[in-house]
């Protein structure tokens, strides 16, 4: 199978081959860091997470670089005589990351900062001069602009012409030779901190937003590298940006360019601009982070998503019916085992040969994923395809324990198990168990004892009650399983 990803550039899908197949290089545009992250910020970030899992899975070894924009207008704007822009960068960078791993994101490869790749930067403007492709402003302001008229590609990763688009609003436009020319180098300003300029050939000051990931993506990856990623948002003017003064200065840049699609209300696209946002920090702390993890992965990743609490409710009911099934099959094989132990000792050798044999032949099997769910992930990563693969799998088992057959049931419980880990939603992997710990022990305790209730009303034939227990226990959404080895619970999914 070949792996299939959604060029934004060529407009279609394109076999992905990497430049080098033992080493996958990936670069993904992070936050700008001058407030905290919304809902649509970790939709992207896991996005990007599941494509990078996915690549290690097929590849191995994945280069995957995420900056973070620490030195911007807004983060200048955002800042105050209290906390200086340096300080409010910081504290709002750990915000995001607390976002991030909270619905398991794996940590990059690397992530600079781009106040630490200032004099890359600085070399790549000078290039770009030197080549014709910039110019600084004849007012002696320190500004620097790439000029776009004199790159005839300019506009090809959105297929637009200059004539037809916006004059670029990223710096004053008195010493542009075009209004879509854009600011690589931004001179300083009188009612700007001093501590946020950089001495340049040109005038002291600070970068433009864009010249920023391009610096960073070819200091850490080098010229040229595999993807490109960042949210549709970005397309243009940032990555057409990006793309233009890259080439322009000699350099081979992305081979891919891949596209996150954003999270609406109301059809609007969620941003801090429009007000119509939903902080991440509110929703893990309303909502399991697992929970939230499966909600933002469910749709597929160019699909705009618009979130709701049904989004929430139903990933919740598809992660407790996946958890029931592990639990199950895991009580089966106990019991099983245990059931093995008590047998004739004229069969006994022969019955554990027939069930090791098949436990070998399950555990060959353990970690190779469905093809189905192989094939699901390579077509341009189609993780709703793949999570119905996870879920026939769920009631392939649930159906094996219904007739008894433990070995089927573990061979789903592998399948599962590898399926969920390569999405990062495996609801047994430890990380998951951090967060709520003490309230599930709490409604355990709960449930434990109304089920030890009922089974004493029960003993003492007073069905009423023990009738009474279970419909209380059912009106809060909770399933019980009456079997050989004792009741057992689970969310009604």
């Amino acid at each position: 199978m070949t792996l299939r990803l959604y060029d934004t550039r060529a407009q279609q899908l394109r076999d992905f081959v990497p430049l080098d197949p033992e080493n996958v290089t990936m670069y993904v545009c992070g936050p700008t860091v001058q407030s905290g992250p919304h809902i649509g910020h970790v939709r992207a970030a896991l996005s990007f997470d599941i494509l990078r899992r996915w690549l290690s899975h097929r590849f191995g070894r994945v280069t995957f670089v995420r900056n973070v924009t620490d030195i911007d207008d807004k983060v200048l704007v955002n800042a105050t005589d209290a906390e200086p822009w340096w300080a409010l960068a910081y504290r709002m960078e750990q915000q995001f990351m607390s976002a991030y791993a909270g619905v398991g994101i794996l940590a990059p490869t690397y992530e600079p900062r781009a106040t630490a790749s200032i004099p890359q930067m600085q070399e790549l403007i000078q290039t770009l001069i030197e080549r014709g492709h910039a110019y600084p402003a004849p007012d002696g302001s320190g500004d620097v602009y790439f000029d776009v008229r004199s790159w005839a590609e300019y506009g090809s990763l959105t297929r637009q012409s200059i004539d037809a688009m916006e004059a670029a609003e990223d710096a004053d436009p008195r010493g542009k030779r075009n209004l879509q020319d854009f600011a690589l180098w931004k001179g300083a300003k009188p009612d700007e901190p001093g501590d946020a300029v950089w001495a340049a050939p040109w005038g002291a000051g600070r970068p433009g937003w864009h010249i920023e990931c391009s610096a960073m993506a070819k200091r850490y990856l080098g010229a040229e590298f595999d993807i490109h990623g960042g949210g549709r948002d970005l397309r243009f003017p940032h990555h057409e940006n990006e793309l233009a003064q890259s080439t322009a200065a000699g350099v081979g840049f992305a081979r891919y360019w891949v596209h996150n699609g954003l999270v609406t209300v109301d059809g609007q696209k969620m941003s801090k601009s429009l007000g119509n946002f939903t902080l991440a920090a509110d929703v893990l702390a309303e909502h399991d982070p697992l929970v939230v993890r499966y909600a933002l992965a469910a749709a597929h990743y160019r699909s705009s998503l618009d979130l709701t609490e049904s989004s929430y409710a139903e990933a919740e009911a598809a992660l407790g019916r996946i958890s029931t099934f592990l639990a199950r099959a895991e009580r089966a094989v106990v019991a099983n085992d245990e059931a093995r132990g008590n047998d004739d000792a004229r069969t006994e050798d022969h019955l554990r040969s027939q069930h090791d044999a098949a436990l070998e032949e399950v555990a060959a099997a353990a970690g190779v994923l469905p093809s189905e769910f192989e094939r699901a992930m390579d077509d341009d990563l189609g993780v709703p395809q793949a999570l119905a693969v996870v879920h026939e799998s769920v009631r392939r088992g649930n159906a094996a324990l219904d007739s008894g057959d433990t070995l089927e049931a573990e061979r789903a419980v592998h399948e599962v198990a590898a399926m969920t880990s390569v999405l990062g939603i495996d609801p047994l992997d430890p990380q998951w168990n951090t967060s709520g710990g003490a309230a599930a022990s709490a409604l355990d305790a709960l449930v434990q004892t109304m089920i030890t209730q009922r089974a004493h009303a029960r003993a003492d034939k007073d069905w009423a009650t023990a009738d009474r227990i279970r419909d209380a226990i059912a009106a809060a959404g909770i399933a019980l399983e009456d079997t050989a080895d004792g009741t057992h619970w689970s969310i009604d999914g």
